[in-house]
Formats: C-alpha cells, structure tokens, sequence
C-alpha cells in the first residue's frame, strides 16, 4: 500500500494515503509561505461569515475559551488523507474512534472521555440519528475542518453524554476562484474522484460545489465500499447588513462494506485452531446489504442589526432512507471454528428538522467587553422502521463458504421479532450565555433549559409497542481563564450535561434524565510556533440505570453511577513552511463507580487507558 498525493497549491509535495492524485484548473491557492508568526497561530480563520466556534457559538478565538476544544483544520485533514469523519479524528487526544474496527464505515461513533456518542453536529446543527443504523454522515471532501468539543456541552446544545461532542464545518463559498480535481487509484482497488470548484458569480453572489466518487473493496473478503456524493452551496449578499446561504448536501452509499463481528478466540483470544487472518468475514456475500441515501437542504441567515447586535438563523431539513441485509453471531462451538448465526434485515426511512436562532452582542460595560449569546434551538425526527430476523445456517471461520443464504431459506415469521415502528423525538431549548473579556481575565458562564419528548409506537419485537417520553432539564457551565503575555492560558471550569432516560421503575415512576458534571482544570498555549493545550478532568454521570436488588431480574432504578478522568495534551508545532508535527496523548480511568448488576469497578465498554498518536 503505496503512492502519493501531488497537490499544487503552494509548490510542496504532501505525502498522503494511497493515492496518486492530480490537482488541476484555474489554481488560485497563496504561493506565499505560511506566516508562523504567534499572530497567527493564535488566530482560527474559517472563510465563512456565518461560522460560529463550537464551544461558544460565537466568533471568538479557542484560545481564549476555559473549556477543551480540539481543532483539526484542512491542512491537517489534507495531510492525512481523510475520507471519513471516523479518520479525521484518529490524532485527536481523548477521543477513541472506530469502535467496531476500521473495517466498519457505515457509522461514526466515538468514545469521548470515557463515553460513547453518536450525536455528531454539522454546521452547529445535529445530524439527526435514529438510534438504530440510519446515521447521516459527511464525506472527507465535504469538510473544511472539524472541532471536537470535551466534556459536558448541554448548557449550548441541549441533551448530549457527558463525554463531548464532534461538530463538523463544511466547505463555504469563497470570493476568490479556486477549481481542482482529484483523481486517486490505489490499494484494495481503490478508484476514487474529486472536485471543489469555489469563486465568484458576481459581486453578491459566490459558489461552491463540491463532489466526489468512491469505490473500493472492504477489509473484509467478499465486500465491497461505494460512494456518491455532491455538495453544492451558495452565499448571496443581500445587503451590507445581510448574508444569506443556500447549501444542499446529497449522499449515496450503494455498497458500506461489512457490520458483523467475529469472536475473540482467534481475534484477541488464542483460539486451537490459530489466528483468524485480517481479512476474515462471518457475514455472507448474498445476505450483506447496506444501501444508504441522505439528503440534506439547509439555510443560514446572517444579519448585522446594528453595530451592537446580530442575528443568526441556522436551518437544515432531513430526508434519509436505509435498507440493509446482515447477519450477527449467536455462539461459538467447541471446536472454535463453527458460528452459529441468524439473518435480519433492517428498512429505515427518517425525516426531521433542525434550527438554532442565535442573538449575539457585544456590549462595553467599563472595561469589560459582553460577548452575549440569546438562542433558541429546535429539532424533531420521525423514523419508521421494519426489521426481520430469522435462523440461518452456521459458518467455518477457517474454511468459509460465504454464499450460503438464500432469502427464501429465511423464515422470518416463525423468529416472532417483526417489527414495524415508529420512533419520533422533539427538543425545544432556551439558552444564554456570557463571555467576558476583562483585561486578561475571561469569564464564561451559560445557563440552557430543554423539553424533549419522544414515542416509539407500533409493533416491536412482535409485541405492540406504545410508549411515550417526556423530560425537562436544566444545565449550566461556567469557566474562567487568564492570558498571560507569554502565551500560556491557564483555565478551570464546571460543565453540566443531561441525556434523557426512558422507562420506569418497578412501582410505575418514569426515570429521570441522566446528569452528567466535570471540573476541568488546564493550560493552553500560543506561540513560537506552537499551539497547545493540556487538560486535566474529572466527570460522573449520575441516575444511570441498573437492577433493582428489591425487585425481579428486569426491574431497573436509577442509582448506576460511572466516573471518568484523565490528563489530555494536545500539541501542533510548525517545524518549517512545509512541516508541522501534531502530538496527542491521553490518560485516563473510567470506572463503574454504583451499580447492582456485577459492573461495580470495572471499566466501561470500548475506553482505553492509553492513547498517543504522532503526525510528522
């Protein structure tokens, strides 16, 4: 696995991931060296007048916000050659990745400090995700940047793990011309173009329109990876005072490659018979499926009120469909080569919304300058869903017959599991915040209440289903941070989160959300070529839910309790115009702290100690 990516911009050659790319057209990119200058590095430049900064929502450098955020811009992106958001994070302290394995493409799903997320945002806004396999994702060639924000976020976004979030910023039209194409062959028969065509239509409008095709076999044997995407947007300046974009997001993955497991004898565990090899697949070539379409239309308004006040309106509609064929593995036989499997299948169609109205200003008060924040934000999902399953034959792991599943072997009626539901979810929250900038002090306090409310209705698991959801919550955080004239920022602060919880306990009353809270200590640094953050956090996410030791073996209360904590650093130094070296490391113990179920003192799911990544 080897080749190059040749990318003309600012006459350097970039080695990247198995490509062999060219860059080509109208070529408008800087041939001046990068100024490494303190100046700029401790300025974050996004091209688009309707970006707001993940941690505040507001347009304020990371540097001075007394929480962790993890920047990955798209000269890091472009280095790395990343396709997927799963890889773009891959050097990023505190954040595992690929938690099914790098063979699984079909879902970005993330551990952050300690806890699992599937709630990834776009623009500011949540990619709305059903809960089950129909999750919107953002192509590689879509993505301008992206920010990954630690800890508890719900005083800004509403219901969240405690753990963070990723926020994705996509490609914005620019004022000056700038075309390529990008053609790139490779291992596993990768066949894969690119375009980006961004400039001026005339002096009130600019375009962009991004796009991009892949096709590739998968990790596994037998399966294969395709992809279909185009992006097209449009900035119109309807006055001085007033930005409006127009921005589409179109998506098909015909082919997602594999979403079965195989067992930790051969894998992780010895197994008599030896190591699986790295291509192995338990899943079946005629049963594997996974055919994905997402669209996505979304509006900004950016409006300048008056030379105090802003406004900013951030809109995006959902239409996204799913259907997939797979299987999963029931047990192992004692010669340690037969899987017992069943066969399912999962239709999935989704629709939503989601909006955020946001007023900011910036307002003297002596020689304190208020950067405030009024927002209102809003999202609601529909999902109707039908899943089969039935019994199948096994399979050999070291001698496989991959071509085993007919579908009309497959009894789906006898399993007793059909279903055919609806799943809605609706928030509504309110929130405000304040960040002060004082001399060298910054004060940064935000307070948010939400509604969310939620049904599955229809019949699940061959059983009707009729249940409903509905929770209110309070959050906050608070955050001080002082700069120092040599660069370095220490910084604390108290974050809260919620996630709403379903059920009730065995005497009939309806669950709490979860809370979630951390203290978070740190130090950032800009300068010399350098940025830099070090962290250091405790949080504990508290009502979770576990047995109840007074009632049967399926009643549940709230007094589960799990704590996570750890040191973070995060280093990018720019060696010379051509080179940087990006450093990340992570410590950190996660723990089981209550529980009535056996977990008491042990370590959650899919959280490792250790972590270090380089990028040179």
């Amino acid at each position: 696995m080897s080749a190059h990516r040749f990318t003309k911009g600012q006459g350097i050659l970039k080695p990247s991931a198995i490509a062999l790319a060219v860059t080509s057209a109208s070529f408008a990119l800087a041939n001046e060296p990068n100024d490494l200058s303190s100046t700029t590095l401790d300025t974050l430049t996004v091209s688009s007048e309707t970006y707001r900064n993940t941690a505040t929502k507001n347009q304020l450098d990371n540097q001075v916000t007394p929480q962790s955020i993890s920047v990955i811009s798209g000269e890091a992106l472009d280095q790395q050659g990343a396709d997927s958001l799963s890889e773009a994070v891959r050097y990023t302290s505190g954040i595992n990745t690929e938690l099914r394995g790098g063979a699984v493409t079909r879902l970005d799903l993330f551990n952050i400090r300690g806890f699992i997320n599937y709630q990834n945002y776009f623009d500011g806004l949540q990619l709305l995700y059903n809960d089950w396999n129909l999750q919107p994702q953002i192509d590689g060639a879509a993505i301008e940047q992206v920010e990954v924000f630690k800890g508890p976020t719900s005083a800004l976004y509403g219901y969240m793990p405690p753990g963070g979030m990723v926020n994705i910023i996509s490609k914005a039209p620019q004022d000056d011309p700038e075309h390529s194409v990008e053609l790139t062959v490779g291992s596993d028969n990768k066949r894969e173009a690119e375009f980006d065509s961004t400039g001026a239509i005339n002096e009130q409008l600019n375009y962009r329109v991004v796009g991009a095709i892949r096709q590739q076999d998968a990790q596994a044997v037998t399966a294969e990876e395709e992809r279909i995407m185009i992006a097209p947007s449009l900035d119109w300046q309807a006055s001085d005072d007033t930005l409006v974009n127009v921005n589409f997001y179109y998506q098909q993955d015909p082919k997602m490659g594999i979403y079965t497991s195989l067992p930790a004898k051969g894998t992780v565990l010895s197994n008599i018979n030896g190591p699986l090899s790295s291509d192995a697949y338990s899943g079946d070539a005629n049963w594997n499926t996974y055919d994905k379409e997402v669209a996505l239309l979304g509006f900004k308004v950016d409006h300048k009120i008056n030379d105090q006040w802003h406004f900013l309106q951030n809109t995006r509609i959902m239409d996204a469909t799913a259907y997939q064929e797979n299987t999963y593995s029931t047990g192992l036989a004692a010669d340690e080569r037969t899987l017992s499997r069943r066969a399912y299948l999962t239709d999935e169609h989704s629709k939503g919304i989601t909006l955020d109205n946001q007023f900011a200003a910036e307002l003297q008060q002596g020689e304190a300058t208020h950067h405030l924040l009024l927002g209102l934000d809003y999202s609601k999902l529909k999902s109707d869903i039908r899943y089969e399953d039935a019994a199948t034959s096994s399979i050999d792991l070291y001698n496989p017959d991959h071509y085993q599943i007919s579908r009309a072997s497959l009894d789906f009626a006898a399993s007793g599991y059909s279903s055919d539901f609806t799943i809605e979810k609706e928030q509504v929250g309110v929130y405000l915040q304040d960040q002060i900038e004082w001399g060298n002090w910054v004060f940064l306090g935000g307070l948010r209440h939400d509604r969310f409310e939620s049904s599955e209705q229809g019949i699940k698991y061959g059983a009707n289903q009729d249940t409903q959801l509905s929770q209110r919550f309070t959050s906050g955080r608070s955050g001080v941070l002082y700069q120092f004239d040599n660069g370095i920022a220490p910084y604390v602060n108290y974050a809260q989160s919620y996630e709403p919880v379903s059920g009730s306990d065995r005497q009939g009353n309806t669950f709490d959300p979860s809370e979630g809270e951390q203290i978070e200590v740190g130090m950032k640094f800009s300068g010399r070529d350098t940025v830099a953050t070090l962290a250091g956090y405790q949080i504990v996410k508290t009502k979770v839910k576990t047995r109840d030791p007074d009632g049967t073996a399926y009643d549940l209360i709230q007094v589960g309790e799990v704590r996570s904590r750890g040191i973070e650093a995060d280093v990018t130094h720019y060696l010379n115009d051509e080179w940087d070296m990006r450093l990340a490391l992570t410590v950190q113990d996660s723990e089981v702290t209550k529980d009535n179920s056996g977990l008491q003192g042990k370590t959650p799911i899919w959280v490792p100690d250790r972590q270090a990544s380089v990028w040179l």
